[in-house]
């Protein structure tokens, strides 16, 4: 309570209730606001389930017939990733604005058009920093099996939906790339997010812009890919890959706890595009719920997506990601 100069009895009283509902009128409001405004920007931070649900559903439709390379549903995938791209503010980062063109050789079976045209979505959260983080995941899958990729022989020709390969994983990368741009927070590292093409014909894509970077390789802090994250079989757990890539990764983990069981394995290869970097000397982190009788077949649908698994292993590699901003340089190991 404030007072000004002296006065006597009541009058100083009144002059002091006086004061006193004027700063809860003025101020309290203001408080208000600047609460309910951290609490939004909170809550908008957040990894939705919600979003999860309706990436994978969308991209794994039968409307989307299995995403094959050089299919116009494909394509219509690559522009979905690009509208949340653009709805996130981030930055285009490819050769022509989001896009990375590139070439992808069908080479299992022989079919006319063997060369398919195929293009990495590629968008970029500008810190101002001299290192990047890449997150990664591919959003092609096996079409109708006809390629000679399909583990369900009987059912080549029938759409394989591929809403854990790898439907999953790119929802996880839309929902880490809306996280950290929307966290109003300025981290000490900018984001490089990748949504591969061709991953299907031989990690094309991947490779392709390794070979090809957009943001140079020496600027890259590590790498983390997302493959097949949405089954998660609690017997078998979640495998991440590539922790044996740097020797900063056992200090990465540290305290971070997790209600998940996790297997690590050192090795940085793995059949999934992390391989590429790799093979480049830069750290990484591959996360797999692992195979299931629906790998590669028919049966690959969005109802058997184990969401609430899918958001914590999300959660997961955002404290892994947090953490790994705590250091400054990360060396590399070669494992193999």
């Amino acid at each position: 309570m404030l007072q000004i100069g002296l006065n006597q009895g009541n009058e100083l009283f009144l002059f002091e209730i006086q004061l006193s509902q004027l700063f809860m009128k003025l101020i309290f409001p203001l408080l208000f606001i600047l609460i309910l405004s951290g609490l939004s920007s909170h809550l908008n931070a957040q990894i939705s389930e919600k979003k999860l649900e309706k990436h994978i559903y969308f991209l794994s439709s039968n409307k989307m017939k299995g995403r094959q390379t050089g299919s116009k549903e494909v394509k219509k995938a690559g522009n979905y990733i690009e509208k949340e791209f653009k709805k996130y503010g981030l930055n285009p980062k490819g050769e022509n604005g989001f896009r990375q063109k590139f070439e992808a050789k069908v080479k299992k079976v022989k079919v006319e058009d063997s060369i398919r045209m195929a293009e990495n979505i590629i968008g970029f959260l500008d810190n101002g920093a001299e290192k990047t983080i890449i997150i990664g995941a591919h959003y092609d899958h096996v079409g109708h099996g006809e390629l000679g990729n399909s583990r369900d022989t009987l059912n080549i020709g029938k759409i394989h939906n591929g809403a854990d390969d790898n439907a999953s994983g790119t929802a996880g990368l839309l929902e880490l790339a809306r996280f950290y741009s929307s966290n109003k927070i300025k981290e000490p590292f900018n984001f490089l997010f990748i949504a591969f093409g061709a991953e299907e014909l031989g990690l094309v894509g991947s490779k392709y812009f390794t070979e090809n970077p957009t943001v140079s390789l020496d600027q890259i802090h590590w790498m983390l890919n997302m493959d097949m994250i949405g089954r998660y079989n609690p017997e078998n757990g979640l495998a991440v890959i590539g922790y044996g890539t740097s020797s900063t990764f056992p200090l990465i983990f540290e305290g971070i706890e997790c209600e998940l069981k996790l297997n690590l394995s050192k090795d940085g290869n793995g059949g999934s595009d992390q391989t590429s970097f790799y093979k480049k000397d830069i750290p990484v982190l591959f996360f797999h719920t692992g195979g299931h009788p629906d790998y590669h077949k028919i049966g690959d649908d969005a109802e058997k997506i184990d969401y609430k698994t899918l958001w914590q292993i999300l959660e997961l590699e955002i404290n892994v990601i947090n953490s790994s901003m705590k250091i400054s340089e990360m060396d590399f190991i070669w494992t193999n």
